[in-house]
């Protein structure tokens, strides 16, 4: 007679706050001697220590609590997977995501941000409009209400979800009877070419790409000591470990630790500006005082080491050994040097207008179809 296999019963949930891998696979009826086996197994392919809340625990087990099958799914898409046999063996099942292109259009009344939320496009964009445009456009001053913002980005898509953040391909901004235009690259470089009116401007790279401003410059209560303190720059909360790049091209000054900064790295760009990454994980084995850089090349990763309480980057820009605001001041841009080869960035620039205005003639003909 064929063997007939018994049905399977499903159990899923998150990992809350401080919870083990242990405690949660209790919570799943498991007996102490298989839950051990199912984190040696899954330990294998996956640091537990990594564990964090919202990673997601699946057990497949039968009707008579014999588990069958464990699933760990955590950061973009990736899964670890545990499977009983004759002996319990272990995969990593990485996705195979589809890379998505797509396009809006928002109108600011109040901020970016509000307007990027309002219109049902990624928010954090917000922050790479920001560091892009700081030191070219007075936000609070400059924006009087009613301007328009393009923007394309691309999504890695697994099916309907998607794996990892969005990333900005393009994006145009119109303000007081100027067109300002920046073009990311899909080449890892983390470079963005900025243009006004149709014209190159500078090219410029985000310190840590996609993070969330978490601190601005000026005075504030300090996170740590409680009293009123001022900050002289700003800060990025991103995970530990993720790069932090040169905002513009220079010579490396100084890498090493400095008191409640921690572990830094100093970049100076001419004679009187200096840029300064701190609580830095780790820097580039490679990377010694006096090299010189370009903007986007990676000089460090995100930590918390010195004062901190929790990874981020402090990034600061001193002009004449003074703190200045990074996102308004504007001597980076004039220490960024300029594309050599102009005609590649317009030919870019004339490429993204183009996807843009195919991708939101697709978006508002499918958002019509879908209302009649």
């Amino acid at each position: 007679m064929p063997s007939i296999e018994p049905p399977l019963v499903t159990w899923s949930r998150e990992i809350a706050s401080g919870e083990t891998l242990d405690a949660v696979l209790s919570d799943a009826g498991l007996d102490a001697s298989d839950r051990a086996e199912i984190a040696l197994a899954i330990g294998t392919e996956y640091d537990l220590r990594r564990l964090r809340p919202g990673h997601i625990i699946t057990v497949v087990s039968t009707t008579d609590d014999n588990p069958r099958r464990v699933e760990l799914a955590v950061e973009d898409g990736v899964r670890i997977e545990a499977v009983f046999g004759e002996q319990l063996a272990a995969r990593v099942l990485d996705p195979d995501p589809e890379l998505v292109t797509f396009a809006g259009e928002a109108v600011i009344e109040s901020s970016i941000f509000a307007a990027l939320n309002t219109a049902d496009i990624p928010a954090r964009f917000a922050v790479d409009l920001a560091q892009m445009l700081g030191g070219t456009v007075d936000f609070r001053r400059d924006l009087a209400g009613g301007e328009t913002m393009r923007l394309l980005w691309r999504e890695a898509r697994d099916g309907n979800k998607r794996i990892g953040q969005p990333e900005l391909a393009f994006a145009a901004l119109d303000i007081d009877g100027s067109v300002y235009e920046i073009v990311w690259p899909n080449d890892g470089s983390g470079q963005a070419t900025i243009y006004v009116d149709g014209e190159v401007l500078r090219v410029f790279a985000q310190p840590v790409e996609g993070a969330r401003l978490s601190s601005v410059f000026g005075r504030r209560t300090h996170p740590v000591y409680g009293n009123v303190r001022m900050h002289t720059g700003v800060d990025f909360a991103a995970a530990r470990g993720t790069p932090v790049q040169a905002t513009a091209p220079g010579r490396v000054s100084f890498i090493g630790r400095r008191g409640g900064y921690g572990r830094v790295v100093e970049i100076a760009h001419g004679s009187d500006t200096l840029t300064r990454y701190a609580h830095l994980s780790a820097v580039p084995d490679g990377l010694t005082q006096g090299q010189r850089v370009m903007a986007g090349d990676m000089i460090g990763r995100v930590g918390a080491t010195g004062t901190a309480t929790g990874p981020n980057l402090h990034y600061e820009v001193l002009v004449d050994g003074r703190p200045t605001d990074p996102l308004s001041d504007d001597r980076l841009a004039e220490a960024a040097e300029r594309e050599a080869d102009d005609t590649a960035a317009l030919e870019r620039l004339r490429e993204a207008r183009s996807l843009l205005a195919e991708r939101l003639a697709s978006e508002f003909a499918q958002t019509t179809t879908e209302r009649l």
